[in-house]
Parts: structure tokens; C-alpha cells; sequence
């Protein structure tokens, strides 16, 4: 899997992911738009953990440029 999520990304990612549950666990989030944000949520995160998200692909957009891919160097 080619790695296409920077570190910058990443950051923002895992930041609005903490937020969103931050509102959520102080009860200001409830009902059906606190489903859809913590499910948001959960996919930010996971993709910035796996350091890939698949709506990048279509565009070909790589936020990473620059960094060490350690798919290409044999090293993770």
C-alpha cells in the first residue's frame, strides 16, 4: 500500500478526530450528526494511522512529498 498521508496531514487529521470527540464526550454532540461525526471521526483517524486515504487516489494527491517511503526503502 503506497503511504500518500504526510505528517502535517496527519496531525490535522488526528487533531479534528480529538475534537470531534472531545464535543462529543462533553454532550454537545448528540443524535444523528453525532453518529455521522464520530464515523468521520474514525475514519480520520484510522487513515492517519495507516498513512493512506483512498479519496486521495483518483486525484493522485500526496501530501507525503518528501518524506521517507518506507514501502520503497524495505523498512517500516
Amino acid at each position: 500500500m503506497i503511504k500518500n498521508v504526510g505528517r502535517l496531514d496527519r496531525v490535522i487529521r488526528l487533531s479534528i478526530a480529538a475534537l470531534i470527540l472531545l464535543v462529543y464526550a462533553n454532550g454537545y454532540l448528540t443524535g444523528v450528526p453525532a453518529i455521522i461525526l464520530l464515523v468521520i471521526a474514525a475514519l480520520m483517524a484510522l487513515t492517519s494511522l495507516l498513512r493512506f486515504c483512498p479519496a486521495y487516489l483518483p486525484f493522485k494527491l500526496r501530501t507525503n512529498t518528501g518524506e521517507q517511503d518506507a514501502s520503497k526503502t524495505g523498512t517500516e
